[in-house]
């Protein structure tokens, strides 16, 4: 299979009021195309911090990074912005639409930064609204959407632009546990029709249970990984519980 995301010996150091903080340390793991990846910890463990390294939000004490064969860690700022905005695909917990445009808009944007023509951009938005059901809201705004139809939104925008990699940071974090099923369930569309490729960090067992393979962090290393192989949802959830209770996490949704 073709490696979309290689992380080689990765570490992050922060330092403050005269203290260092090892808040990645030493991971490794691969991704390959049209993986459904989710990366589990306690507060605190290294998670976010490791999905920020691999989005090119935050910068790495040593190790390397590849996405798509290219090395993110030896990329300058004018290279970096470039690649974020052809290669990755993002959602998060707040949604990060724009107020000012409509959901049509805050879609295209991305095309329109890379000079896509009006024709093509209204062609892939047709597409990609039609299977994510919003076809009917893109001339609304931000403020007229609920969370569920924002986060939709957001999951359009995140795929229109093929990346090759999707980073999700705690996607459900701000909707009612009726929105974040559908939302859930438009990732998994996404992945499985789509070929898409996604990474999301979340503390949410229900919402794990989505993924096809697992990466638990703990105090900054891998703890733990789960593969759902041919186990329902069900059973996979029951699976991510039992390894949370060794990490000490928090109570989860139950189905």
């Amino acid at each position: 299979m073709n490696k979309i995301l290689k992380v080689n010996n990765i570490e992050k150091y922060y330092r403050n009021k005269g203290s260092l903080t090892k808040a990645v340390d030493n991971i490794s793991f691969d991704v390959e195309l049209g993986e459904y990846i989710g990366i589990m910890g306690a507060s605190g463990s290294g998670k976010t911090t490791l999905l920020n390294c691999i989005s090119t939000i935050d910068s790495i004490t040593s190790g390397n990074i590849y996405i798509s064969d290219q090395d993110i860690t030896k990329m300058d700022e004018y290279e970096l912005s470039k690649f974020r905005r052809e290669q990755l695909g993002f959602i998060f917990q707040d949604f990060n639409l724009l107020d000012t445009l409509s959901a049509r808009d805050n879609i295209a944007l991305s095309l329109a930064i890379t000079g896509e023509s009006p024709k093509e951009i209204d062609t892939k938005i047709d597409t990609i609204s039609e299977k994510l059901g919003v076809k009917e809201i893109l001339n609304k705004y931000p403020y007229e959407l609920s969370g569920g139809q924002k986060q939709r939104i957001a999951c359009a925008r995140a795929i229109i632009t093929n990346p090759s990699l999707i980073l999700a940071d705690e996607p459900t974090g701000a909707l009612d546990s009726k929105s974040a099923k559908m939302l859930l369930e438009n990732l998994e569309l996404l992945n499985e029709e789509l070929k898409a490729t996604i990474l999301m960090v979340t503390h949410d067992a229900f919402t794990a249970s989505y993924c096809k393979r697992i990466l638990f962090i703990k105090d900054g290393k891998i703890f733990n990984e789960l593969v759902r192989g041919n186990d329902t949802r069900k059973e996979f959830f029951d699976k991510i519980i039992k390894v949370i209770s060794l990490l000490g996490g928090d109570n989860q949704h139950v189905f």
